[in-house]
Order: C-alpha cells, then structure tokens, then sequence
C-alpha cells in the first residue's frame, strides 16, 4: 500500500487548492487564484513519476482523478499496474486488483497534517503551512508548501501554474524519494455522477482497516 500512501497528500494538495489561493502574493498566487476561484469540482488525467534519493527513476504511472469539494475524490491508475483511491467523505478506499485487497480508512485520519485540512479551515492555513513563492522556470510560476506539522506526509511540495492552472506538482517525502506529477485535460465544475465517489468491495476482496465496512449499495448516475 506503499504506493497509495505516496499518491494520497498529492490529491489532497489538489483539493485543498480554494484555500492556498488565500496566501502568498506573487505571480504563481494569481494563477492558483484564477484557477480556484469558483471551483467546486475537477477531473482529468496525470501522469506521475517516483524518483529515490539517488535519483534513479522507479516508477511511472498514469490514469483519472475526479475531485468534489469539500472532502471527496477518486484516483485511478490505469497504467501500467491497475489501482483506485476513492475518498467518499469520511473514509478512504485503497483498492489493488492484483493483490484483489482493500485497504479502508476513516478519512479524518487520512487527512490529519495534510494540507486538505485548510479547505475546511481557512484560519489553519498559516498554522499548517509555510507557502512561498518559488518563481517562474520550465514555464511556470511556483509556490512551495512545507509543512509545519509534527508528522508531516512530505518534506515540501512545489506546486507549478501555466496559464491554464495546475500543470506540475512535485513533493519530496520524508525518506528523500520525490514523486512528479503533470496534470492535463482539466474540466471545471463539470458535473460528476455521484455513483464516481462510492466504492462497494468487489466481491471476494480482503478488506483490511480501521474503518467498519457498512454493506452498501452503489449509487445509480
């Protein structure tokens, strides 16, 4: 489950984007402000790339996410190795079709010392995170979050902004290893089926976790 702890503070900086807005004037600030304001839900496709501290390449993957504020998401990788993060507002799913297991959480232990927290709380923001202007190079304005938590998930995470929003978001994890992520293909506020953020255990799954599992049925579109 390694790899979805590595993917989870990512989709939680992209949730957490209305509220960064908020700080850090600059050129990278006004294009995270254009991009968030009014924004109440988000999908497209990533790419992401995981690189260990002596910089070797480990991993590529690519696939969706789909986001709803203020606390639901979904990720799926599709390539090369199939996984799902689903977030349906107060658990996490972690789904491995190889390993035909699934990992649930109570999603407020998901979110503990990350920057999703800010979105609920705008006053945390300061108290959470250090947000700074990083300038502009490979044709983005920059701004690095670093957190002030105890524990926190990543060591920093620079977020970079074309003209059309979100375009790169890199984070160094406490162990060294950095994960980049190239986002493309955003729509704004397009409606999204509810059934997208309800996960249902396929049968015959291992379920795994701290949360208790309810037999529910899937929301119809």
């Amino acid at each position: 489950m390694k790899r979805f702890m590595l993917v989870l503070p990512a989709v939680m900086l992209a949730l957490s984007l209305g509220a960064v807005a908020q700080a850090a004037p600059g050129p990278a600030r006004a294009r995270l402000d254009a991009f968030a304001t009014g924004l109440h839900s988000l999908t497209g496709h990533f790419s992401q790339t995981l690189t260990d501290i002596n910089g070797h390449t480990s991993k590529n993957s690519s696939g969706t996410l789909a986001l709803q504020a203020p606390r639901q998401f979904r990720w799926d990788t599709l390539a090369p190795y199939k996984q799902t993060i689903v977030a349906d507002g107060s658990r996490v799913w972690m789904y491995d079709p190889e390993l035909e297991q699934v990992t649930v959480r109570i999603q407020s232990s998901e979110e503990a010392h990350s920057p999703l927290t800010v979105l609920t709380d705008l006053k945390q923001m300061d108290k959470d995170f250090k947000v700074v202007e990083q300038g502009e190079h490979d044709g983005l304005a920059w701004l690095r979050l670093s957190s002030t938590g105890k524990d926190p998930q990543f060591d920093h995470a620079d977020l970079g902004f074309d003209a059309n929003g979100l375009a790169r978001m890199t984070f160094r994890d406490q162990l060294g290893s950095t994960t980049e992520i190239r986002f493309s293909g955003w729509q704004r506020n397009a409606p999204i089926p509810p059934a997208t953020f309800n996960f249902v255990p396929p049968k015959g799954a291992d379920v795994i976790g701290d949360a208790p599992v309810i037999d529910v049925q899937p929301l119809k579109d």
